[in-house]
């Protein structure tokens, strides 16, 4: 097996590039929101940090869990939990790291978006680093077209809540954060956006 992979597992890219960078090397306590099967946790597992999970599929959190205990046997399974965004069931200011990956494009429409946002803010520790990938219109502006309440249709054929680059300003100033990386975004054959924002809570 490929080494990288192996100690990385099939991590998000952007993630990986932040790993190289240091940049969450004195973070602790990191919490994956909507972690799936939990692709983005194995770096976390395998190097000593509090690590918990959280997804709405049952079946998910069975295979992170499974994963969890492959990688680190001694490490407590409870940490990953059947739940949503919107409701996180943890202490203010407790995380020094959330991930969120390809989670918020699900919002049914602004509040839906604004409630899994705020509820992920609460949880992050002031100092803590906020990472999040979400589908965008930045770049297919001319390609997407509106459904109502946010959503829009994508030329793959699938319909997101989408955010543009003056959004995500918006929300960076609205919660008082700080950009630790510039917005960036990937256009995938004009097919759909996937933009990474990354914000430090002041």
């Amino acid at each position: 097996m490929n080494a990288v992979k192996e100690y990385f597992g099939d991590i998000d890219i952007y993630l990986f590039d932040q790993l190289l960078k240091g940049r969450f090397d004195h973070c602790n306590t990191v919490l994956d929101v909507g972690c799936g099967s939990g692709r983005n946790l194995i770096y976390f597992l395998k190097n000593g940090f509090d690590v918990y999970g959280i997804d709405p599929d049952p079946s998910a959190i069975s295979r992170v869990q499974k994963l969890s205990s492959d990688v680190n046997p001694s490490f407590p399974s409870d940490h990953f939990n059947i739940g949503v965004a919107e409701e996180l069931p943890y202490a203010e200011d407790y995380f020094d790291l959330i991930i969120c990956s390809a989670v918020l494009h699900f919002a049914k429409d602004q509040d839906h978006f604004e409630q899994m946002l705020n509820s992920m803010w609460n949880v992050l520790k002031p100092g803590g680093y906020f990472f999040a990938r979400l589908a965008s219109s930045i770049g297919i502006e001319h390609l997407v077209k509106e459904t109502g309440k946010g959503l829009w249709l994508l030329p793959d054929g699938s319909i997101r809540y989408l955010v543009n680059e003056k959004a995500l300003l918006e929300y960076t100033s609205r919660l008082n954060g700080i950009l630790f990386e510039p917005i960036k975004t990937t256009n995938v054959q004009n097919l759909r956006c996937m933009t990474t924002w990354c914000l430090q809570k002041r």
